[in-house]
């Protein structure tokens, strides 16, 4: 089975702000962006599964993550190297921690 995965040239820069808007998304790229790839099941996150079948999803498809499909497993990654190419500086600036709110 092949997903669809953007090119690096077919990123576009408001569909992956898009993408991060969501803040399960956006815990997402952040935990991917420390522990490297995950199986996509493996993810501690408080969604249903379908919901969370959905957040991959719009993250793969935003150029933000590659999945890698391996028997019955999906094993999800971050694109940083790609979304760096064509948009330099944004998941470092995306990632930094945030300030506690007031």
């Amino acid at each position: 089975m092949e997903l669809h995965q953007p090119a690096v040239e077919e990123l576009d820069l408001t569909t992956i702000l898009q993408a991060l808007g969501d803040p399960v998304r956006l815990s997402i790229v952040r935990e991917l962006a420390v522990t490297g790839e995950q199986v996509c099941g493996s993810m501690a996150l408080s969604v249903s599964k379908s919901t969370r079948s959905h957040h991959f999803k719009t993250l793969r498809e935003a150029g933000l993550t590659e999945t890698r499909i391996e028997g019955t497993h999906r094993h999800i990654s971050l694109r940083r190297d790609d979304v760096e190419s064509r948009f330099p500086g944004l998941l470092d600036a995306v990632l930094q921690p945030q300030p506690a709110a007031l």
